[in-house]
């Protein structure tokens, strides 16, 4: 078999959009401060996943050779067969279709050969044997046609998917009005590209405008009111005077979307948002919190601060309950600071112990170059504090003045 009819997994894969399992978020350098060492373990894992699918690759191949062994340096009347039909039903799901065959072609001849030298080729048990495995050999190449089939409709879904991200999340672009930005998404569930968080910016005439919210609920009909939300807020960015005023345009929309849910949705539909604003040429954030977790100030000189709400607020879509205005609250914004604004998918990660990831503790004293490093170390952090087990979706979204 030639190395190229091996299927490349990773290569499928990353022709998907996706990124594979395992693979670290590089953790920058932090200044002087001890921080967890992620580096030997990023490393081991590659290795041993690499060893992993090396292995399994030459399966194979290996278990033809110990079949052969076991056939040459035992009994006439012991078989190996079990050993050379799970070859290439092994081979079915991992290699190439001529990959599958070639598996086939060399169990076939193997067994042919040995037969032959023994002399018992003519003998019925040998005989049934050879069909058997034969047999196996067709199969595993029927086998290998479906997987690649099924692998074919999974990366257009993948890439369906990522589309989608696209058009409902789209990467926001690296500097907006002289502000350096950066967003994260990761979807808890296994191999998601988009759930019930959301963020979004749009410059506007009148700064840079921000929102990142956890829209209740999960599947399509979450995905659906995250759509709402992002179309209503760059509508509203556009044209509405202050901050207090598009978070009412989301109110309205959300009510008006709650008027076309069905079941316990249309009761209990609401969404947590933080709104920020970044005038242009002021040197402050003004802050809209509509029962979400505060973001994070995060000076130039590693010193935090939470720019919590001086009052609370119901979430979007739950203005039916309790009718205020909203008050946007204005924190100084100096330049080297970084503001971050993050999901519960972070605040609520529990570690084995059952203890929430502490957003502040772990921020408190770090300095970071770009928003890019913050948001990757961060990801990675929460990461390992959860095992790798999130039970929710993790947005993020940081904003540098530099």
């Amino acid at each position: 078999m030639r190395p190229g009819d091996v299927e490349d997994g990773e290569g499928a894969y990353a022709r998907a959009g996706g990124r594979l399992p395992g693979d670290p978020v590089p953790d920058p350098g932090l200044g002087d401060r001890p921080q967890p060492v992620p580096s030997a373990a990023g490393p081991a894992r590659r290795w041993r996943s690499s060893y992993g699918r090396t292995f399994v690759r030459l399966l194979p191949v290996l278990l033809i050779i110990v079949a052969i062994l076991y056939d040459l340096f035992t009994p006439r009347y012991f078989t190996a067969g079990p050993l050379y039909t799970a070859a290439p039903l092994v081979a079915a799901p991992i290699y190439s279709r001529r990959g599958t065959a070639l598996t086939g072609v060399a169990v076939v001849a193997a067994v042919i050969g040995l037969q032959l030298g023994k002399g018992v080729i003519h003998f019925v048990d040998s005989l049934t044997e050879l069909i058997t495995i034969a047999t196996v050999a067709v199969l595993a190449v029927l086998v290998n046609a479906f997987v690649r089939r099924t692998g074919e409709r999974l990366v257009s879904v993948r890439e369906i998917a990522e589309a989608a991200q696209r058009a409902v999340l789209p990467e926001p672009a690296e500097r907006i009005g002289g502000f350096e930005i950066a967003a994260c998404y990761e979807a808890a569930q296994a191999d998601a590209f988009i759930g019930g968080d959301l963020y979004a910016v749009q410059d506007s005439a009148r700064g840079i405008r921000l929102i990142v919210g956890d829209v209740r609920g999960k599947g399509m009909g979450a995905v659906a009111a995250v759509a709402v939300v992002i179309g209503a807020f760059r509508e509203a960015a556009e044209q509405e005077a202050t901050l207090e005023a598009v978070a009412q345009r989301l109110e309205r929309a959300l009510a008006r979307e709650g008027t076309r849910r069905e079941g316990l949705d249309a009761f209990e539909g609401f969404t947590t948002a933080v709104l920020a604003e970044l005038p242009h040429g002021d040197g402050v954030v003004r802050i809209v919190n509509r029962g979400h977790p505060p973001p994070l100030l995060l000076y130039a000189d590693g010193t935090l601060r939470p720019l919590t709400a001086r009052e609370a607020a119901l979430p979007l879509g739950m203005g039916e309950l309790g009718v205020w205005p909203d008050r946007a609250e204005e924190a100084p914004f100096p330049a080297g600071a970084t503001l971050l604004l993050y999901t519960d998918g972070v605040s609520e990660a529990r570690d084995g112990r059952g203890e929430f990831y502490d957003p502040h503790a772990r921020l408190a004293g770090r300095v970071f170059r770009h928003p890019e490093e913050l948001l990757g170390t961060l990801a990675d952090d929460v990461r390992r504090h959860s095992g790798g087990g999130m039970a929710d979706d993790m947005a993020l979204l940081a904003v540098r003045r530099p």
